[in-house]
């Protein structure tokens, strides 16, 4: 099945930002929380980018679980932002220790070489040029940081899309299962994004299948080899 681009990448819409919000992401959560515990098994500690955090929902996680750890989390949407926010303002101890920033991919405003955690969940098929996700990590890891990506693979067929939306987005708002399904018609291939790490030199990093709808690419980056 073809690729097709998603019909705007910016989720900056209310209507749209407040359902994502209010859904329950918990499992796909989960998955990539437990995928960075797997990456670093002596801790969480340092200073995390998350691209592309939509709600906030990662970041309060790991924060509340890890006392070390400091996150900047970017996201291009404004109306998401507001949802993180509001999230913060109800973790008051953790505000000190989250940066949430509005940017746009690529952004000169990001610090280089400044991170020990390079995250991302499912932001690059959300973006109109992958290789702004690829050339923002070697921008802002520092020698030999951990990266975790992980996004929704596509289906090899329409089929196969109406199988997952039924599967995992039955009862959910309208809104979200067209944005969903629009979602793994956007997304990438394991093999597409194997061809992305390549062209970009990401000889450290191994994309692999997750689950039955997610790939992740895993590693740790020397952005000096």
């Amino acid at each position: 099945m073809q690729r097709t681009p998603e019909p705007e990448e910016l989720m900056d819409d209310a209507e749209q930002a407040a359902a994502y919000a209010s859904a329950n992401f918990s499992e796909a959560n989960n998955l990539f929380i437990h995928l960075l515990h797997q990456l670093r098994p002596g801790g969480l500690n340092g200073r995390a980018l998350d691209l592309g955090c939509g709600p906030g929902d990662i970041p309060l996680a790991l924060l509340r679980e890890h006392p070390g750890l400091e996150i900047d989390a970017v996201d291009g949407a404004e109306a998401m932002l507001q949802h993180a926010r509001r999230q913060v303002q109800d973790n008051p101890d953790l505000a000190q220790r989250l940066q949430l920033r509005c940017e746009l991919l690529p952004s000169v405003d990001l610090p280089q070489a400044r991170y020990d955690m390079l995250l991302s969940n499912s932001l690059l098929h959300h973006l109109a040029e992958p290789h702004d996700l690829w050339l923002t990590l070697k921008h802002c890891a520092r020698d030999n940081a951990s990266v975790l990506v992980m996004d929704l693979a596509r289906p090899a067929s329409p089929l196969a899309v109406d199988t997952l939306v039924e599967t995992y987005a039955m009862n959910e708002p309208e809104v979200l299962r067209e944005d969903f399904r629009n979602s793994l018609h956007a997304a990438y291939t394991v093999e597409e994004v194997q061809a992305q790490l390549d062209s970009q030199g990401f000889a450290e990093l191994e994309v692999s299948m997750v689950s039955d709808r997610h790939w992740a690419v895993r590693g740790s980056y020397n952005p000096h080899h």
